[in-house]
């Protein structure tokens, strides 16, 4: 009979590390496994000029909350806005589409009806189709309901009919009616007894307005703004009813910012899709009382740095519940600036030296630089390595980038898929990008601007920014011209006739001038 041999010390150590190392290996590869995708936030400030923000160089007014995540995130030097107003550039955001394609993409009122339609797709109907929950809190103005809006009950279409899960909005601006906080559809606490009636034709009897009764002002109006008193405030159109769920300006960054913090920690689980539209700084500027004079640039000053806390805040939300490094941000603004936008709040006379606009020329309602060129970084902690891009992207392009990311196979025509660029991974931006004015239209290409003629004032009356327009067409190289003082059109007729042959083929029409022949 065999004798069994005995097993070794050595033996039996090294039998036992392998069976440990076999059963840590297989305990670890689910985790290899797991892809997570991340959240995403968009943060849109409201007329935010690209001279506002210290990470563009501003040394007047202190924006260290935006400047801390831009120095941790990619800024780009050429992110645009795709319009130099509100709701076109909101429409292009949301669907990826030119706004000029969209011939009620203007400045609407508050009783518009919505733009979009619910058969469209959006950038929060792709993302909810990849898996993810989708919420708005902020300023909308992209229209309500298909008609005439009953406030009184559920008002829809909306946000929730073109991708959101959740919408916590404002329906138009901050100086239009109504003046009401809407929840999904409804208006926030709404006395049923005291129902809301808007007109933006016609005053309703006994209801005050800025114009005839400037004794209820604390804010007074400078043009267009002399409608309905609501909070002491004149607005545009008028408004009756509603009283208890009219909000008290100097609350709206706080109100905002709580909305946004609940649901993050209500959707912190999966992931999520947030579009958070502060209001700052359109006006009216009524930052919270504890903002007031903080900057000493007066109103308009104190709510971009009240602004720039509630991103401090919001950040401080998504470090607290764990999710921060899985949490893409994106940061821009809907337009470029504009100090004084229908009331005297001291933007002008305490300005100084303050350059909101940045190296540009223009602003808001501006076929120049100032008005679609805007600030705009992505962040994305352990992702996007920190630095600048000169890449030329546009917010048009995220529907189509992000669905990328997140492996949607959507994709719309206007919206290029520029997600290397996002990230960071390469400097290959856009060839060219076609931006817009108040239906007007220009071309970016490469260093090259050419504006179209158009006729009509040349600086805003009300506002003083120059609006681009000319009898003749203009040509600036921004290598060399970033301030667009020197038109080359007349001296570089081959660049102009190439720019104006690539600005028709995007636009689909003829100008029917020949360039060549301008002189």
């Amino acid at each position: 009979m065999n004798s069994i041999k005995p097993i070794s010390l050595f033996t039996l150590c090294t039998i036992v590390l392998l069976f440990l190392g076999s059963c840590k290996e297989e305990k670890q590869a689910p985790k290899e496994q797991t892809s997570q995708k991340p959240n995403i936030i968009v943060i849109y400030l409201d007329d935010l000029g690209y001279g506002d923000v210290g990470f563009n160089g501003s040394t007047e007014l202190q924006t260290p909350n935006m400047d801390k995540l831009a120095s941790e995130g990619l800024v780009f030097t050429n992110g645009y806005a795709s319009s130099a107003t509100c709701t076109p550039s909101r429409y292009a955001l949301l669907t990826g589409v030119y706004p000029w394609r969209e011939k009620n993409a203007k400045i609407l009122p508050g009783t518009a009806p919505l733009i979009i339609g619910t058969e469209q797709m959006t950038l929060p109907k792709m993302l909810k189709g990849a898996g993810y929950h989708t919420g708005i809190v902020g300023k909308w103005h992209l229209g309500l309901g298909s008609g005439q809006v009953d406030w009184n009950t559920t008002v829809s279409p909306g946000p929730n009919e073109v991708g959101f899960d959740h919408s916590y909005i404002m329906a138009a601006t901050q100086d239009r009616v109504p003046t009401v906080y809407i929840e999904n559809g409804t208006v926030e606490g709404l006395d049923p007894n005291d129902p809301i009636e808007i007109n933006y034709a016609e005053n309703f009897e006994g209801e005050p307005t800025g114009l005839d009764n400037p004794e209820e002002l604390k804010m007074r109006w400078h043009h267009g703004h002399n409608n309905s008193v609501v909070n002491g405030i004149p607005r545009i159109g008028f408004m009756k009813g509603g009283k208890k769920a009219q909000w008290r300006d100097e609350d709206m960054a706080d109100v905002f910012l709580k909305e946004a913090q609940d649901y993050i920690k209500a959707q912190k689980d999966a992931p999520f899709f947030l579009y958070y539209a502060l209001q700052q700084p359109h006006v009216p500027r009524t930052p919270h009382e504890r903002f007031v004079g903080k900057t000493g640039l007066g109103p308009r000053g104190d709510v971009i740095f009240e602004a720039d806390w509630c991103i401090g805040e919001l950040v401080k939300i998504l470090e607290s519940e764990g999710i921060l490094e899985n949490t893409m941000i994106v940061f821009t603004s809907d337009n470029g600036p504009v100090l004084n936008d229908g009331y005297y709040d001291d933007a002008v006379e305490k300005n100084g030296n303050h350059t909101p606009w940045g190296p540009f020329r223009g602003g808001k309602y501006s076929l120049f630089e100032a008005g679609t060129h805007v600030p705009f970084f992505t962040y994305w902690k352990g992702t996007i390595e920190p630095g600048s891009s000169s890449a030329l992207v546009c917010q048009m392009d995220l529907l189509t980038s992000l669905a990328t990311l997140v492996g949607s196979e959507v994709k719309v025509e206007d919206s290029e898929d520029l997600l290397s660029a996002f990230l960071g991974e390469s400097t290959q931006g856009r060839e060219e990008l076609v931006i817009e004015a108040s239906t007007r239209t220009a071309l970016r290409k490469g260093d090259w601007v050419m504006i179209p003629p158009y006729g009509g004032q040349k600086v805003s009356p009300n506002v003083q920014i120059e609006l681009g327009n000319s009898d003749e067409f203009q040509l600036y190289n921004l290598k060399d011209d970033i301030g667009e003082t020197q038109n080359l059109a007349e001296s570089n007729p081959e660049k102009l006739e190439e720019l104006i042959t690539i600005f028709e083929r995007i636009r689909g029409e003829n100008l029917n001038i020949e360039p060549l022949e301008l002189k």
